[in-house]
């Protein structure tokens, strides 16, 4: 049964924004949990999409023990405004997708602790990526929710292809190890999602290798200019010359 059905009394009951954990282990995962959220976002700007992470998510009312705080996650149908805490029982949606950016520190709770709390949640999708590949072998595990009427109901794992890739049917995504990165691909266009900043560094690079194809262009064309008229120039004094001898010739018989 999902927790967000289970309650109890609240009145009076205060749900922290902050459990007094660091945000993340080290600048590596800090730099992967911001960068997966900031993808996110601008895949689904504009949506009725809340994309966040490292929020602390409250999943029984009335007890604010009852907490996780995801890494990163993706919920379909709720109004993408800014949040202090994530209140099931308030916002009446549970996460479609959740990744949790992994170390070796967090094993336990992100591979037992955490999938069992997701799973009673009905979350559909739970991803771990382990960006300094202290544990995890490979560095991307997931997890995908079986229908409850089937006897291995719950998140089951997932099996990488031969591509080291993982296929997200909620976010129509492939995650996929490229070396230490993981990338995230659209499924349909099999564009590679981008930062707001490294699809402003494309298309600078894109003006500018115009720009400088386009002077180069001038450049041949000028040049071609010079050899006409270079040529054209020696046609002018060959012609010149030939006029002067003439005119020499003309002389010398005239005076025979």
């Amino acid at each position: 049964m999902s927790l967000l059905t289970t309650k109890t009394a609240s009145e009076g009951v205060t749900y922290p924004s902050s459990d007094g954990k660091p945000m993340a282990e080290t600048d590596w995962h800090l730099h992967w949990m911001f960068r997966l959220i900031h993808l996110l976002r601008r895949r689904y700007a504009g949506t009725q999409t809340y994309v966040s992470g490292n929020l602390l998510l409250y999943y029984v009312e009335g007890n604010p023990k009852k907490r996780v705080a995801p890494d990163v996650f993706v919920v379909k149908g709720v109004e993408p405004h800014d949040r202090r805490v994530y209140k099931l029982w308030e916002e009446e949606a549970v996460p479609n997708v959740v990744i949790e950016v992994s170390s070796k520190s967090t094993t336990h709770e992100d591979l037992w602790e955490k999938p069992r709390v997701y799973d009673q949640m009905g979350v559909r999708e739970y991803f771990l990526f382990d960006p300094l590949a202290e544990y995890l072998e490979p560095a991307l595990a997931g997890f995908r929710r079986i229908a409850s009427d089937e006897p291995d109901a719950g998140l089951v794992r997932m099996e990488l292809d031969d591509q080291q890739t993982l296929v997200s049917e909620e976010l129509g995504l492939l995650l996929r190890l490229e070396g230490r990165d993981l990338v995230l691909i659209d499924q349909q266009t099999g564009d590679r999602l981008k930062t707001a900043e490294e699809c402003e560094a494309e298309e600078r690079a894109a003006r500018e290798l115009a720009v400088d194809r386009a002077l180069a262009a001038d450049d041949r064309a000028l040049a071609a200019d010079d050899r006409a008229t270079a040529a054209e120039l020696a046609l002018q004094r060959e012609r010149e010359l030939r006029r002067q001898l003439e005119a020499e010739l003309a002389k010398l018989r005239g005076s025979e």
